[in-house]
């Protein structure tokens, strides 16, 4: 151990490399059990040269390499579980490499904190769209490598679609820029697509080239409560089809409403509802007709609307949903939640099928999410250290996956494979297929060294 040490410490200086406790390098996927090994090593270079050098040294010694961003993600991306692995973060990686506010774009290194680059678009002016959990400590690496989404996704789709190029690390240890700051290219294939999304298995991301858009003037947030799902959806439904495309299309379920209902801003909800959330944006003309229209269409049949206008009450409307995932966790100490999706016309029968599941392995469940795409945060309660409760939320996770399969959807909306679902893309994909994913794995990855265990199966 001491003469791998003195080796990678001469690539990235002593103080940057470690044999940390576990505990240091697990992930968000820790409330599911999944735990790091105790005999990996944590190396943070300083550029991106370094982290060639280090994926040089590991490709050389057969050294499983586990990228690391911000330890945020839920399926066990970033956690080493192969023995003598080491991790590489990313966090040194935080340098804005170029930003041209007049040409809508940024190269940003991968350790940059998601909310810095919003609001280093914001305080210019522009808006970068994608807007996953955790943003004040996710990093732009790992959310291109999980191709991370968020509630503004339905209408400004998931991080992949603001990447226009990325630099990477791949195998043994080359440093590539694929694409760049044009917007279109065509020329070959579409290598940054193929990085993005790839869970650290074909490649460790540097650095990342972004589009931006103006920001809009104004957005107008929307909740409406119902008497049941059925009348939730029927309220989505007439606003899809009004003619407005909402910035944001949410929903809670009603075991969410008795978590969360209470701190609601425009007082409290019905605990056996359901609650639809939209917004409109744009210019403040748009924005407000856009309003307009949505409370027309979802507002017929409802229990309440709350409708805020002021900016402090809109940030408290988002503030508040953005707080549900820890009002949940609240109710028992802990949770599984997994991110399914299914087409938007299955949601309702997901929705019910999850609180099902949950009945049957005698569990409370709920879910939330993001109903214009049909991805449902679908979660069961649990006690922390209680390994029976534990084991029967796994295997309701299970009965999820099939659900999501059968009901024509995927086993993962935005969290990624990662993992705790290795293997369940088999179930979700056809063989031949599934030989198309491990042929791009040899062929970028042939030592298969890039985050083992996780992704394939």
């Amino acid at each position: 151990m001491a003469a791998v040490l003195s080796e990678l410490a001469q690539i990235v200086g002593s103080d940057f490399v470690s044999s940390p406790p576990a505990a240091e390098l697990q992930d968000a996927s820790i409330a599911s059990g999944q735990r790091a090994r105790e005999d990996a090593l944590l190396v943070r270079p300083g550029s991106a040269e370094e982290v060639a050098a280090v994926v040089a040294w590991c490709y050389e010694r057969d050294v499983p390499i586990v990228p690391r961003g911000g330890g945020t993600g839920y399926a066990g991306g970033a956690v080493p579980v192969v023995e003598g692995s080491v991790v590489v973060s990313v966090d040194r990686l935080k340098a804005v490499r170029s930003f041209d506010p007049l040409l809508w774009r940024m190269e940003v290194e991968a350790g940059l904190t998601t909310h810095d680059v919003a609001r280093l678009a914001r305080e210019n002016g522009l808006l970068y769209p994608p807007d996953p959990g955790a943003g004040e400590s996710s990093f732009i690496g790992g959310n291109v490598a999980t191709n991370a989404g968020g509630p503004h996704a339905f209408k400004y789709g998931v991080t992949g679609a603001w990447v226009t190029g990325l630099e990477a690390v791949v195998a043994p240890g080359e440093l590539v820029r694929l694409g760049g700051p044009t917007r279109k290219d065509v020329a070959g294939y579409d290598l940054p697509k193929l990085l993005t999304g790839s869970e650290g298995t074909l490649g460790l991301i540097t650095s990342v080239w972004l589009k931006l858009i103006p920001a809009p003037e104004a957005a107008y947030p929307i909740a409406a409560a119902f008497s049941d799902v059925a009348s939730g959806m029927g309220a989505i439904e007439a606003a899809m089809a009004s003619g407005v495309v909402p910035s944001a299309i949410e929903f809670l379920d009603a075991g969410v409403l008795r978590a969360a209902g209470g701190s609601f801003p425009a007082g409290s909800l019905p605990d056996d509802g359901f609650l639809v959330l939209l917004e409109a944006d744009g210019t403040e003309d748009e924005a407000r007709r856009g309003r307009e229209e949505l409370l027309e269409a979802a507002g017929d049949g409802a229990l309440s609307v709350h409708a805020p206008t002021s900016p402090a009450d809109v940030r408290a409307f988002w503030h508040w949903r953005s707080g549900v995932s820890h009002a949940v966790v609240a109710q028992q100490g802990g949770k599984l939640s997994e991110d399914v999706a299914v087409p938007l016309d299955r949601l309702a029968e997901a929705i019910a099928e999850t609180v099902e599941i949950g009945s049957r392995h005698g569990l409370e469940a709920c879910s939330w999410g993001h109903a214009g795409d049909g991805n449902l945060h679908s979660t069961f309660f649990l006690t922390p250290g209680d390994e029976d409760q534990l084991s029967r939320a796994h295997a309701a996770a299970a009965e999820l996956f099939d659900m999501a399969i059968r009901l024509g959807g995927t086993v993962s909306g935005e969290h990624g494979i990662g993992l705790l679902k290795n293997g369940q893309l088999s179930k979700q994909w056809s063989p031949a297929a599934i030989d198309l994913h491990h042929a791009v794995k040899r062929a970028l990855d042939p030592k298969g060294l890039f985050n083992p265990g996780k992704k394939l199966p």
